[in-house]
């Protein structure tokens, strides 16, 4: 396997690993957050979060894995239960911010796909609208279908993306963010290719920004 692959394949799914990870730093905050307004102290509960966030940094700090080519495992997966388990899991980014997060499921249509990494692309959108939205707005996660296609489209009424940065959003190493990888929607788009799905930015404008999945639907 050339090097250059298999770098590639240890920066994709260290990030991937990543932002899992990072669920558990949101709820050591949240923690915190709930001790500190009930005036509760407890040393042992204190040295568990610290110790939780330590290890947090250390495991991004050190990420590297390999994994075959072969790492796509289609079954059949319906887009309603999609749907809904993304926003479930992506909820833990809100923090203090007010966003209604609704799922509007038109249509649950059968697919043939990795759930798991279906499912982490659309957690992967919902996230991103999250960090576009400053304190309050609302995204929508809509089911749908088009000819042959089972369409699912995460929209928010957060802050647009760029003209140029549309261009730009779906290379490797491209970021906005000053923190970022550039590696989230890259990923993605990729994931979704090896599944016979499309990942496409619909708009983004001051009123909405809207990325679409488009995968065929199983006769």
């Amino acid at each position: 396997m050339p090097a250059e692959l298999i770098k590639e394949q240890s920066r994709c799914i260290a990030h991937e690993i990543r932002n899992q990870v990072s669920i558990c730093d949101v709820y050591c905050e949240i923690l915190k957050k709930h001790l500190a307004k009930n005036g509760l102290e407890d040393k042992s509960i204190d040295n568990a979060i610290d110790c939780i966030q330590k290890s947090v940094k250390m495991i991004n700090n050190s990420l590297i894995d390999l994994k075959s080519l072969d790492n796509i495992k289609p079954a059949v997966c319906f887009t309603k239960n999609l749907v809904e388990e993304s926003i479930k899991l992506a909820k833990v980014y809100i923090s203090d911010k007010k966003i209604n997060i609704i799922a509007n499921v038109k249509t649950n249509e059968k697919i043939y796909a990795d759930e798991n990494k279906f499912l982490a692309c659309l957690i992967n959108l919902i996230k991103n609208a999250i960090e576009a939205i400053d304190m309050s707005g609302e995204i929508i996660v809509t089911a749908n279908t088009q000819g042959d296609n089972a369409v699912i489209s995460v929209s928010n009424t957060g802050r647009p993306i760029s003209q140029s940065a549309q261009k730009e959003i779906f290379n490797e190493g491209y970021t906005t963010k000053k923190t970022g990888s550039g590696l989230g929607l890259y990923i993605c788009k990729n994931n979704l290719k090896l599944q016979n799905a499309k990942l496409l930015l619909i708009q983004s404008t001051a009123r909405k920004t809207e990325f679409k999945i488009e995968i065929p639907v199983m006769k």
